[in-house]
Protein backbone atom coordinates (compact mmCIF):
# COMPACT_ATOMS: atom_id res chain seq x y z
CA UNK A 1 0.00 0.00 0.00
CA UNK A 2 2.60 2.48 -0.89
CA UNK A 3 1.72 3.57 -4.16
CA UNK A 4 -0.56 7.15 -3.71
CA UNK A 5 -3.41 6.42 -5.92
CA UNK A 6 -3.85 2.61 -4.95
CA UNK A 7 -3.89 3.70 -1.13
CA UNK A 8 -6.24 6.99 -1.86
CA UNK A 9 -8.35 4.68 -3.60
CA UNK A 10 -8.71 1.75 -0.96
CA UNK A 11 -9.25 4.23 1.49
CA UNK A 12 -12.04 6.01 -0.32
CA UNK A 13 -14.07 2.71 -0.86
CA UNK A 14 -13.42 1.10 2.99
CA UNK A 15 -14.88 4.92 4.34
CA UNK A 16 -18.01 4.56 1.94
CA UNK A 17 -18.71 1.07 3.16
CA UNK A 18 -17.67 1.52 6.48
CA UNK A 19 -19.35 4.85 7.93
CA UNK A 20 -22.98 3.33 7.11
CA UNK A 21 -21.92 0.48 9.66
CA UNK A 22 -20.54 2.75 12.34
CA UNK A 23 -23.78 4.78 11.83
CA UNK A 24 -25.63 1.42 12.05
CA UNK A 25 -23.59 0.22 15.36
CA UNK A 26 -23.77 4.04 16.69
CA UNK A 27 -27.07 3.97 17.16
CA UNK A 28 -27.92 0.39 18.46
CA UNK A 29 -24.69 1.02 21.23
CA UNK A 30 -26.73 4.53 21.99
CA UNK A 31 -23.16 6.22 20.75
CA UNK A 32 -25.02 9.31 20.03
CA UNK A 33 -24.73 13.09 19.89
CA UNK A 34 -27.52 14.43 21.66
CA UNK A 35 -28.84 18.44 21.27
CA UNK A 36 -27.41 20.72 23.74
CA UNK A 37 -26.58 24.36 24.26
CA UNK A 38 -23.55 24.65 22.56
CA UNK A 39 -25.14 21.91 19.83
CA UNK A 40 -26.39 23.17 16.42
CA UNK A 41 -28.10 19.96 15.36
CA UNK A 42 -32.14 19.52 16.72
CA UNK A 43 -32.15 15.65 16.81
CA UNK A 44 -29.41 13.23 18.14
CA UNK A 45 -26.97 11.90 15.60
CA UNK A 46 -24.30 9.03 15.94
CA UNK A 47 -21.10 9.23 16.86
CA UNK A 48 -18.22 6.68 15.52
CA UNK A 49 -17.31 8.41 12.02
CA UNK A 50 -13.40 8.16 13.48
CA UNK A 51 -14.22 4.64 13.72
CA UNK A 52 -14.58 4.41 9.82
CA UNK A 53 -12.01 6.58 9.17
CA UNK A 54 -9.15 4.49 11.25
CA UNK A 55 -10.50 1.66 9.09
CA UNK A 56 -10.29 3.20 5.75
CA UNK A 57 -6.48 4.43 6.62
CA UNK A 58 -5.27 1.50 8.77
CA UNK A 59 -3.61 -0.61 5.63
CA UNK A 60 -1.39 2.41 4.58
CA UNK A 61 -0.38 2.62 8.30
CA UNK A 62 0.25 -0.71 8.51
CA UNK A 63 2.64 0.18 5.17
CA UNK A 64 3.84 2.87 6.86
CA UNK A 65 4.97 2.15 10.56
CA UNK A 66 2.87 -0.36 11.62
CA UNK A 67 3.56 0.37 15.49
CA UNK A 68 2.20 3.53 14.71
CA UNK A 69 -1.74 1.36 15.21
CA UNK A 70 -0.96 1.94 18.72
CA UNK A 71 -1.19 5.58 19.19
CA UNK A 72 -3.51 6.55 16.03
CA UNK A 73 -5.64 3.39 17.82
CA UNK A 74 -5.33 5.00 21.21
CA UNK A 75 -6.38 8.57 19.96
CA UNK A 76 -9.46 6.93 18.17
CA UNK A 77 -10.61 5.03 21.79
CA UNK A 78 -9.33 7.63 24.01
CA UNK A 79 -12.41 9.85 22.25
CA UNK A 80 -14.84 6.96 22.30
CA UNK A 81 -14.29 6.72 25.77
CA UNK A 82 -14.73 10.90 26.33
CA UNK A 83 -18.13 10.49 23.69
CA UNK A 84 -19.66 7.86 26.00
CA UNK A 85 -18.33 8.88 29.15
CA UNK A 86 -17.16 12.24 29.27
CA UNK A 87 -13.65 11.86 30.89
CA UNK A 88 -12.38 14.85 33.29
CA UNK A 89 -9.48 17.05 31.41
CA UNK A 90 -6.80 15.39 33.18
CA UNK A 91 -7.21 12.08 31.84
CA UNK A 92 -7.99 13.51 28.41
CA UNK A 93 -4.49 15.41 28.69
CA UNK A 94 -2.52 12.18 30.05
CA UNK A 95 -4.21 10.24 27.72
CA UNK A 96 -3.28 13.07 25.09
CA UNK A 97 0.52 12.91 26.40
CA UNK A 98 0.57 9.35 25.83
CA UNK A 99 -0.41 9.38 22.23
CA UNK A 100 2.35 12.46 21.72
CA UNK A 101 5.07 9.98 23.71
CA UNK A 102 3.68 6.58 20.98
CA UNK A 103 4.06 8.40 17.99
CA UNK A 104 7.65 10.09 19.13
CA UNK A 105 8.75 6.72 19.77
CA UNK A 106 7.68 5.37 16.51
CA UNK A 107 9.05 8.15 14.13
CA UNK A 108 12.65 9.30 13.69
CA UNK A 109 12.83 13.31 13.50
CA UNK A 110 16.06 15.53 12.25
CA UNK A 111 15.67 16.98 15.77
CA UNK A 112 18.41 16.03 19.06
CA UNK A 113 16.11 13.99 21.56
CA UNK A 114 15.31 14.66 24.43
CA UNK A 115 13.97 17.76 22.00
CA UNK A 116 12.24 15.86 19.39
CA UNK A 117 10.14 13.62 21.65
CA UNK A 118 9.00 16.99 23.28
CA UNK A 119 7.84 18.49 20.60
CA UNK A 120 5.82 15.98 18.97
CA UNK A 121 4.38 15.64 22.54
CA UNK A 122 3.42 19.02 22.65
CA UNK A 123 2.33 19.26 18.55
CA UNK A 124 -0.01 16.54 19.34
CA UNK A 125 -1.56 18.09 22.68
CA UNK A 126 -2.16 20.70 20.12
CA UNK A 127 -3.61 18.93 17.33
CA UNK A 128 -6.03 16.81 18.69
CA UNK A 129 -7.46 19.68 20.85
CA UNK A 130 -7.30 21.82 17.67
CA UNK A 131 -8.93 19.28 15.49
CA UNK A 132 -11.50 18.76 18.23
CA UNK A 133 -12.38 22.51 18.24
CA UNK A 134 -12.94 22.46 14.84
CA UNK A 135 -15.49 19.76 15.09
CA UNK A 136 -18.24 21.84 15.61
CA UNK A 137 -20.16 22.09 11.68
CA UNK A 138 -21.07 19.19 9.68
CA UNK A 139 -17.97 18.69 7.01
CA UNK A 140 -15.69 21.39 8.87
CA UNK A 141 -13.24 18.99 10.52
CA UNK A 142 -13.25 16.70 8.14
CA UNK A 143 -13.11 18.99 5.16
CA UNK A 144 -10.24 21.21 6.43
CA UNK A 145 -7.99 18.10 7.65
CA UNK A 146 -9.20 16.84 3.93
CA UNK A 147 -7.15 19.08 2.10
CA UNK A 148 -4.17 19.61 4.73
CA UNK A 149 -3.60 15.83 4.04
CA UNK A 150 -3.84 16.59 0.44
CA UNK A 151 -0.88 19.67 1.37
CA UNK A 152 0.81 16.43 2.76
CA UNK A 153 0.59 14.31 -0.24
CA UNK A 154 2.17 16.58 -2.49
CA UNK A 155 5.31 17.78 0.32
CA UNK A 156 6.01 13.99 1.65
CA UNK A 157 7.60 11.08 -0.03
CA UNK A 158 7.42 6.99 -0.26
CA UNK A 159 5.05 5.66 2.33
CA UNK A 160 4.11 8.94 3.68
CA UNK A 161 2.84 9.94 1.09
CA UNK A 162 0.73 7.12 0.37
CA UNK A 163 -0.64 7.61 4.17
CA UNK A 164 -1.52 10.95 3.28
CA UNK A 165 -2.76 10.50 0.18
CA UNK A 166 -5.15 7.64 2.35
CA UNK A 167 -6.32 10.24 4.65
CA UNK A 168 -7.60 12.36 1.72
CA UNK A 169 -9.72 9.43 0.75
CA UNK A 170 -10.77 7.94 4.25
CA UNK A 171 -12.27 11.55 4.62
CA UNK A 172 -13.79 12.11 1.14
CA UNK A 173 -15.83 8.64 1.73
CA UNK A 174 -16.53 10.15 4.99
CA UNK A 175 -17.65 13.43 4.14
CA UNK A 176 -20.32 11.75 1.87
CA UNK A 177 -22.34 11.14 5.32
CA UNK A 178 -21.17 14.34 7.24
CA UNK A 179 -21.49 16.98 4.94
CA UNK A 180 -24.88 19.10 6.00
CA UNK A 181 -27.23 17.78 7.17
CA UNK A 182 -24.91 15.38 8.39
CA UNK A 183 -26.18 11.81 9.10
CA UNK A 184 -22.83 10.74 11.14
CA UNK A 185 -20.15 12.71 13.63
CA UNK A 186 -16.71 12.42 13.76
CA UNK A 187 -16.81 12.47 17.75
CA UNK A 188 -14.11 12.75 20.22
CA UNK A 189 -12.60 9.44 18.50
CA UNK A 190 -12.65 10.70 15.33
CA UNK A 191 -11.45 14.21 16.35
CA UNK A 192 -8.60 12.79 18.84
CA UNK A 193 -7.48 10.52 15.57
CA UNK A 194 -7.64 13.25 13.15
CA UNK A 195 -5.44 15.32 15.04
CA UNK A 196 -2.54 12.46 15.92
CA UNK A 197 -2.64 11.76 11.96
CA UNK A 198 -2.25 15.23 11.48
CA UNK A 199 0.73 14.91 14.09
CA UNK A 200 2.04 11.63 11.81
CA UNK A 201 2.16 13.33 8.79
CA UNK A 202 4.25 16.89 9.99
CA UNK A 203 6.69 14.76 11.92
CA UNK A 204 6.77 12.95 8.90
CA UNK A 205 7.87 15.77 7.15
CA UNK A 206 10.98 16.35 9.98
CA UNK A 207 12.32 13.12 9.22
CA UNK A 208 16.13 13.05 8.71
CA UNK A 209 17.10 13.97 4.96
CA UNK A 210 14.36 16.73 4.45
CA UNK A 211 15.36 19.83 4.02
CA UNK A 212 14.67 22.52 6.21
CA UNK A 213 12.26 24.88 3.91
CA UNK A 214 9.99 21.21 4.14
CA UNK A 215 10.44 20.98 7.47
CA UNK A 216 8.44 24.79 7.68
CA UNK A 217 5.76 24.03 4.41
CA UNK A 218 4.61 20.97 6.27
CA UNK A 219 3.67 23.05 9.22
CA UNK A 220 1.42 24.92 6.93
CA UNK A 221 -1.51 22.26 6.00
CA UNK A 222 -1.90 22.22 10.27
CA UNK A 223 -2.14 26.06 10.68
CA UNK A 224 -6.00 26.14 11.04
CA UNK A 225 -6.98 23.07 14.31
CA UNK A 226 -3.45 25.05 15.52
CA UNK A 227 -4.78 28.54 15.35
CA UNK A 228 -8.26 27.27 16.85
CA UNK A 229 -6.31 26.47 20.11
CA UNK A 230 -4.30 29.81 20.10
CA UNK A 231 -7.77 31.48 19.83
CA UNK A 232 -9.31 29.45 22.66
CA UNK A 233 -6.78 30.08 24.74
CA UNK A 234 -6.39 33.60 24.10
CA UNK A 235 -10.59 34.39 24.32
CA UNK A 236 -10.80 32.47 27.21
CA UNK A 237 -7.99 34.01 29.41
CA UNK A 238 -9.42 37.83 28.51
CA UNK A 239 -12.69 36.50 29.90
CA UNK A 240 -11.21 34.50 33.11
CA UNK A 241 -12.79 31.40 31.75
CA UNK A 242 -11.64 28.00 32.15
CA UNK A 243 -9.61 27.46 29.20
CA UNK A 244 -11.13 23.81 28.92
CA UNK A 245 -14.80 25.25 29.25
CA UNK A 246 -16.72 25.48 26.22
CA UNK A 247 -18.17 28.73 24.16
CA UNK A 248 -19.92 29.64 20.92
CA UNK A 249 -17.29 32.47 19.38
CA UNK A 250 -15.24 30.35 17.23
CA UNK A 251 -15.04 31.91 14.27
CA UNK A 252 -17.07 29.77 12.75
CA UNK A 253 -19.53 30.64 15.12
CA UNK A 254 -19.89 33.54 14.41
CA UNK A 255 -19.80 33.73 10.71
CA UNK A 256 -23.28 31.00 11.52
CA UNK A 257 -24.50 33.29 13.84
CA UNK A 258 -24.31 36.42 11.42
CA UNK A 259 -26.37 34.72 9.14
CA UNK A 260 -23.97 32.07 6.94
CA UNK A 261 -25.09 28.63 6.51
CA UNK A 262 -23.02 25.84 7.83
CA UNK A 263 -22.05 24.54 4.56
CA UNK A 264 -20.95 28.07 3.56
CA UNK A 265 -19.04 28.37 6.80
CA UNK A 266 -17.17 25.01 6.13
CA UNK A 267 -16.72 25.52 2.62
CA UNK A 268 -14.58 28.96 3.67
CA UNK A 269 -12.35 26.95 6.15
CA UNK A 270 -11.56 24.69 3.40
CA UNK A 271 -11.14 27.51 1.03
CA UNK A 272 -8.88 28.72 3.79
CA UNK A 273 -6.75 25.53 4.44
CA UNK A 274 -6.46 25.32 0.13
CA UNK A 275 -4.90 28.91 0.45
CA UNK A 276 -2.30 28.06 3.25
CA UNK A 277 -1.60 24.26 1.09
CA UNK A 278 -0.72 26.89 -1.44
CA UNK A 279 1.74 28.50 0.83
CA UNK A 280 3.24 25.37 2.13
CA UNK A 281 3.85 24.26 -1.88
CA UNK A 282 5.47 27.68 -2.35
CA UNK A 283 7.96 27.72 1.11
CA UNK A 284 8.46 24.34 -0.19
CA UNK A 285 9.75 25.76 -3.46
CA UNK A 286 12.26 28.04 -1.45
CA UNK A 287 16.36 26.39 -1.19
CA UNK A 288 16.48 28.94 1.70
CA UNK A 289 15.10 28.66 5.21
CA UNK A 290 14.31 32.50 5.49
CA UNK A 291 12.24 32.35 2.74
CA UNK A 292 10.35 29.27 3.84
CA UNK A 293 9.92 31.39 7.38
CA UNK A 294 8.49 34.28 5.57
CA UNK A 295 6.20 32.45 3.97
CA UNK A 296 4.88 30.53 6.72
CA UNK A 297 4.96 33.73 8.57
CA UNK A 298 2.61 35.61 6.33
CA UNK A 299 0.10 32.84 6.90
CA UNK A 300 0.33 33.11 10.52
CA UNK A 301 -0.57 36.85 10.37
CA UNK A 302 -3.34 36.02 7.83
CA UNK A 303 -5.16 33.90 10.18
CA UNK A 304 -4.91 35.98 12.90
CA UNK A 305 -5.92 39.16 11.35
CA UNK A 306 -9.47 37.24 9.99
CA UNK A 307 -10.22 35.90 13.73
CA UNK A 308 -9.45 39.59 15.00
CA UNK A 309 -12.31 41.09 12.30
CA UNK A 310 -14.54 38.72 12.99
CA UNK A 311 -14.32 38.69 16.97
CA UNK A 312 -13.31 35.42 17.87
CA UNK A 313 -10.46 37.07 19.98
CA UNK A 314 -12.78 38.94 22.28
CA UNK A 315 -14.51 37.06 25.02
CA UNK A 316 -18.39 36.78 25.07
CA UNK A 317 -20.45 39.88 25.38
CA UNK A 318 -17.48 42.55 24.16
CA UNK A 319 -17.94 44.48 21.62
CA UNK A 320 -15.45 46.10 18.95
CA UNK A 321 -15.09 49.78 19.09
Amino acid sequence: MRNPGVAGAVALALALVCTPAAMVLARRAGVVDRPGPLKPHQAPVPYLGGAAVFVAVAPSIVAYRPWLLLPLGGALALGVADDVRGLPPRARLVGELALGAGIAAALPTRLAQPWSGLAIVAVTVVLVNGVNLLDGLDALAGGVLAVGALGWAVLLGGAARALAAAAVGALVGFLAYNRPPARIYLGDGGAYLLGALATVLVVAAWAPGRRPATNVAALLPAAVPAAEVAFAVVRRARAGAPLLSGDRRHPYDLLVTGGWSAARAAGLYATLAGALVVAALVAAGYHSLAGALAVAGAGAVGLVAGAARCGALRPEGEVSR
